[in-house]
């Protein structure tokens, strides 16, 4: 089955070109489509060039583009507009998700419609986590586990593999970072299969997150909006 491997690109350059490197390694007999979504603005020069120069070398297998909506959501939301493969791949291009996983996850989604993974899974893998963001994460998750009855124990971990299905007849609403907590809580609520593998997290090793401390307000925002939502008002017809 042909995989949609979405790429959010701001500041990465030899990180982008490994994460690529990484995932033919480990994929070598998958089609695989790359999108390479950038900002008109924030995305640097040396990063256009990165993906350029990608592009150049894998031909059409590599999509290059400026994202149309705001946001980190809404770049990723662009992506699965554009997406043609069977299964789209949700992860960053800065080696935080690590490629590895991958076969694992595309195994796991034999007879499930999500793929998540998962951090704590198995203890606790956060490579150079900040220590307070990492006692919040744990309180944050086991709150939000009991609010939506779930045995999943990463909801937060924007790296996960969907059947194309589920992320084109949801409809979206949050363009920011939440929709990275709104793209695994609506499938929740909308009763999909949903598995869960183990996954490292490591920090970037090039380039500033843009995902602040801030963002877990709008995140518990967010999980407590779906949580009541009609889950009428989430499906979409294409």
């Amino acid at each position: 089955m042909r995989l949609s491997i979405i790429l959010p690109a701001t500041d990465e350059t030899f990180s982008l070109e490994e994460t690529v490197k990484k995932i033919k390694e480990v994929l070598r007999m998958q089609p695989i489509e790359y999108l390479i979504v950038t900002h008109p603005r924030l995305t640097t020069v040396a990063c256009r060039e990165t993906a350029t120069k990608l592009r150049e070398a894998h031909g059409p297998d590599v999509v290059v583009f400026d994202q149309t909506r705001p946001g980190i959501g809404g770049a990723i939301r662009d992506c699965i507009d554009r997406a043609r493969g069977e299964i789209v791949v949700m992860m960053a291009a800065d080696l935080e998700t690590d490629p590895a996983v991958l076969p694992s996850m595309l195994r796991a989604l034999e007879g499930n419609d999500v793929v998540a993974t998962s951090r704590w899974k198995g203890g606790a893998r956060f490579l150079g986590y900040d220590p307070v963001k990492f006692v919040l994460n744990f309180v944050f998750q086991h709150f939000f586990r009991i609010l939506y009855w779930t045995s999943l124990t990463d909801l937060t971990y924007a790296y996960r593999a969907y059947r194309a299905p589920v992320l084109k007849t949801t409809h979206w609403e949050e363009t920011g970072f939440p929709f990275l907590f709104e793209s695994i809580l609506k499938p929740l609520r909308l009763g999909y299969r949903v598995a869960e593998v183990e996954a490292p997290w490591r920090a970037r090793q090039e380039g500033v997150s843009h995902n602040s401390f801030v963002q877990t307000f709008a995140y518990t925002w967010t999980g407590i909006r779906i949580r009541f939502q009609s889950t009428h008002k989430m499906r979409y017809t294409p």
